[in-house]
């Protein structure tokens, strides 16, 4: 396999991990609120990884030096992201929230061609992302109706572009940046610290959950954090890869709904293929498909 096709495997199994993100974090709140049960998870994310890392002299070392790359990621892709995600997914309808948070290879896109100036927007990228968010909205649709109500929902949508935008932008710096830093430190460093935030803000803010929790609640806190551990380590290795452009790797999130329903029709009782939910799919792998098939070689650049 050579290092094309490695990086879209590897990318492929971080988005259906992440896929199963959405199911977990509706069991977990049933149970606990959403800034404790995010601060936990991400706890749990920095301890899982630290072992994988580097000794504890080099590992320190490794953060001082690039100090400033850690703060970033902590900033956006874990505070202002997953604060805006959590509290906007509580504000808006499921289905809108998928359109929402599928929007997020445009939004790449868009921050991509502005801090980089070796990823621009091209026609056949904007034509894949414009069929992509297509299949999103098909998919969101032939699941549940989507539908937007007053200021408080409005807020939310608001609140769940800001996380796009934030996670794009620490795709792009973690892409231009981090060159020399191992990205298990900088995943293990980031979520720890990061959880401890989200934690420590959940405190004054939200009512403490009941301290007894049954195994499905522990179950689905130990899977998000090892999706959380794997996914992103793995996702901070391929955006550090010379040849790969964080537009092009971001385009594999549109799998992610995909995937989310396949798990719901399995899974989920209930749930059952829809019409517009199956054009959807064949929209987004067709043109996944067709972006990577035709014109430039992928993770080249020009």
């Amino acid at each position: 396999m050579d290092k094309k096709d490695n990086t879209i495997f590897w990318a492929i199994i971080a988005c259906l991990l992440w896929s199963t993100v959405y199911a977990g974090i509706k069991i977990g709140l049933q149970y606990d609120t959403p800034l404790h049960f995010a601060g936990i998870r991400f706890i749990i994310s920095g301890l899982m990884i630290l072992p994988f890392t580097v000794r504890p002299g080099i590992y320190f070392r490794m953060i001082k030096e690039h100090w400033k790359i850690v703060v970033w990621v902590i900033l956006l892709q874990i505070l202002i992201n997953y604060i805006l995600f959590y509290l906007g997914m509580d504000l808006v309808p499921g289905s809108l929230g998928a359109v929402i948070v599928g929007s997020q290879p445009l939004v790449t896109a868009l921050v991509a061609s502005m801090m980089h100036e070796e990823d621009p927007l091209t026609k056949r990228k904007m034509i894949t992302i414009a069929l992509g968010i297509i299949g999103v909205i098909l998919i969101s649709a032939g699941r549940q109706a989507l539908k937007l109500g007053g200021a408080i929902e409005l807020l939310g949508v608001f609140m769940i572009l800001g996380a796009n935008i934030a996670t794009a932008t620490s795709n792009v710096m973690v892409s231009l940046k981090s060159k020399g830093m191992n990205p298990l430190v900088l995943s293990s460093a980031s979520f720890f610290i990061g959880g401890i935030i989200i934690f420590l803000i959940s405190m004054p803010f939200e009512t403490a959950p009941q301290t007894k929790m049954p195994a499905e609640y522990w179950l689905t806190l130990i899977w998000l954090s090892f999706v959380s551990a794997f996914a992103f380590s793995l996702w901070f290795k391929l955006l550090q890869r010379p040849s790969v452009k964080v537009s092009e790797l971001n385009l594999w999130k549109f799998i992610i709904p995909v995937a989310g329903a396949i798990l719901s029709w399995i899974l989920v009782p209930g749930e059952k293929p829809e019409w517009l939910t199956i054009a959807g799919m064949i929209i987004i792998t067709s043109s996944l498909i067709g972006f990577y098939k035709n014109g430039s070689k992928p993770y080249l650049r020009q």
